[in-house]
């Protein structure tokens, strides 16, 4: 009997300890701030119109309006205005115009214009680095 008894306890001690590994006690949730929900909502919301920008469609439109002679540096997006900001690097003078030109002409970006542009003098080739922003346009 006091075999038994000792087999049932440590039965009951491996049940309970798998309970607890199954469904642990749960601790009461703090309540949260007001201002803490409206804060995450807004991030929450900023991530959704990050995600909804049309990145396929973006990325082919500049995929077609690059040239041997332009290499893109960076892609700075702000959903929030529905702008895009690219940072490039041309070979020369005119293969940076002739790039303006082709994201002038894409159907996906409007209002192009360049921002900034530097001469990189420490290169031997003296390429063009340069930023330019554009009004990211809704693609049917």
């Amino acid at each position: 009997m006091l075999e038994r008894y000792g087999e049932a306890k440590q039965d009951v001690v491996r049940l309970e300890t798998a309970s607890g590994l199954i469904a642990p006690e749960r601790r009461p949730a703090r309540p949260v701030s007001r201002e803490r929900l409206e804060e995450e909502a807004k991030l929450a919301e900023g991530v959704v119109r990050q995600l909804t920008l049309p990145w396929g469609a973006l990325i082919g439109t500049i995929e077609q309006a690059t040239t041997r002679d332009v290499a893109i540096l960076q892609l700075q997006p702000d959903a929030e205005q529905r702008l895009l900001r690219i940072t490039a690097e041309a070979r020369d003078r005119e293969a940076m115009f002739e790039y303006l030109r082709r994201l002038g002409a894409a159907q996906g970006l409007a209002e192009v214009h360049l921002v900034s542009h530097q001469v990189q003098r420490e290169d031997p080739q003296h390429p063009i680095q340069f930023s330019v922003q554009a009004a990211i346009r809704e693609l049917r």
